[in-house]
């Protein structure tokens, strides 16, 4: 529910590849959630429609990152939180929170009771996050407000790509998909902390390619 392609700026994930990695690993279908981005998993979507959910991690104008699934139009950068849950949800997709209670990119929470009333499901696993408190918590402020929770990789190379998945019954479409999560499980074991190496790397290598 929770991945990137090298369409993020912090990424260098061929997509065919994520897509094939995910699918050897037993998992159908895929959100690909690139940083204020769409292009990628629109063109994926496209060629694997019954495999790829096409999401969007927007970077709030809080700073603090918000998912879109089963998006059609990029939300941008920037945009403040509540609008981009109601331009989220304008167009028919799900409001997704990651990591809520992360620092930097969760913002501790902070936005969390100002956009209670648009959220239609919170990341209670997060791979990337290393304190399992954090994750716990998520789960914990979902579940007294009947939330629905997901899990995600939070992948930015291929071999995370299964470290956390959520198990749910068939569903079409959105409004269905809440629903399935509710029915659901989640599964996830954290990575190594060395995978932010990567994404290090990754915003290094694309720097250069533009100098």
């Amino acid at each position: 529910m929770h991945l990137h392609t090298r369409g993020s700026f912090d990424c260098l994930s061929d997509p065919l590849v994520v897509l094939e990695r995910a699918l050897a690993q037993g998992i159908d279908r895929i959100c690909i959630t690139d940083h204020n981005e769409i292009d990628t998993a629109v063109a994926l979507q496209r060629a694997y429609p019954d495999r790829v959910i096409v999401g969007e991690e927007v970077k709030t104008a809080e700073s603090v990152d918000i998912i879109g699934l089963f998006l059609t139009e990029k939300i941008p950068k920037g945009t403040p939180a509540r609008e981009t849950c109601e331009r989220i949800r304008a167009q028919g997709g799900i409001v997704y929170v990651p990591h809520p209670f992360a620092s930097g990119k969760g913002g501790g929470g902070v936005i969390l009771d100002s956009i209670e009333d648009l959220i239609d499901a919170v990341e209670g696993f997060n791979a990337r996050i290393h304190d399992p408190a954090l994750n716990e918590r998520a789960v914990t402020w979902a579940r007294e407000r009947d939330i629905p929770v997901g899990a995600g990789s939070d992948a930015h190379t291929p071999g995370e790509i299964g470290r956390a998945w959520a198990e749910v019954p068939p569903f079409e479409g959105p409004a269905e998909f809440t629903d399935a999560l509710r029915r659901g499980t989640i599964h996830g074991t954290s990575s190594s902390r060395m995978v932010h190496l990567a994404s290090t790397w990754a915003k290094v290598h694309k720097r250069l390619v533009r100098t």
